[in-house]
């Protein structure tokens, strides 16, 4: 990554691992514009590093994200005419656009209040873990606005199905972290004191595997949606022939007929 460190949250880099937290925990963790644009630079760059091969979004302060500042976004919003407003939702667009081609698995580990745009982070990530006392919530609509915010009509649904997703989405409720996690939206719960650990013991799972082909599985994964299966199965055809051609495939065959366990190296 670059040696710059951000202004407006927290970055750490350790055994190629990044480590992401907002960092406002006395308000839990709003959003402002400067990072929200931040956000969006970071993850737009991570295609490019290779120092990580992996993210975990942490809270801070006992909180995730609650969302979009009310003094600072949603007040100046109501003044700003429709040029200003459409480029302010594309640039909240960006952000899950960036999340989801970033190349790199994102685990989201959430704990107190995620909602609004923090909702969204988390449903942008690859994987998400949460503490029982996780409480999120897509409340667009407590504000006035439509559920169809940042890509949640599209992504919801295929998280927890349309129904749970609509209601969701209409009601701007929260989501306990029991009914998140039986409905497919949480991997898994996990203690408030262990739910760091968890995520980053995962992260470290996924690192020390073949990190160039999971950077095609996130790909893979995000691509197919729009595909029928015809096309998707000759996506994945084409994708498994390039990881083919790998360092990391011929190792772990080199492994397999040692009886030892492959080391992989991303490349």
């Amino acid at each position: 990554m670059a040696s710059r460190a951000p202004k407006h949250f927290i970055l750490s880099v350790e055994d190629r691992v990044a480590r992401v937290r907002l960092d406002r925990p006395e308000r839990k963790n709003p959003l402002t514009f400067e990072s929200y644009a931040e956000l969006r630079d970071f993850f737009r760059d991570l295609v490019y590093a290779d120092d990580v091969d992996a993210v975990v979004f942490l809270p801070n302060g006992g909180n995730f994200c609650s969302g979009g500042d009310v003094h600072d976004i949603i007040g100046p919003l109501v003044g700003m005419d429709m040029k200003g407003l459409l480029a302010f939702t594309r640039m909240t667009g960006d952000l899950v656009k960036a999340m989801l081609n970033c190349g790199k698995p994102i685990i989201a580990a959430v704990d107190g209040v995620a909602v609004g745009a923090g909702a969204i982070i988390t449903m942008a990530s690859d994987i998400r873990l949460a503490t029982p006392e996780a409480k999120t919530a897509f409340l667009f609509t407590r504000v006035g606005l439509a559920g169809c915010d940042m890509g949640a009509c599209a992504i919801l649904p295929r998280l927890i199905g349309q129904g749970r997703a609509a209601e969701l989405l209409y009601t701007g409720r929260s989501m306990s972290a029991a009914e998140g996690e039986r409905w497919g939206y949480f991997n898994r719960l996990v203690a408030q004191d262990q739910l760091e650990a968890d995520a980053l013991e995962l992260a470290g799972r996924i690192v020390a595997g073949p990190t160039f082909a999971h950077g095609i599985t996130k790909t893979q994964l995000n691509q197919e949606w729009s595909m029928g299966l015809d096309q998707a199965i000759e996506a994945e055809a084409q994708a498994q022939a390039i990881c083919m051609k790998t360092a990391d495939f011929e190792r772990a065959y080199h492994a397999f007929v040692a009886k030892q366990k492959p080391v992989f190296e991303g490349n």
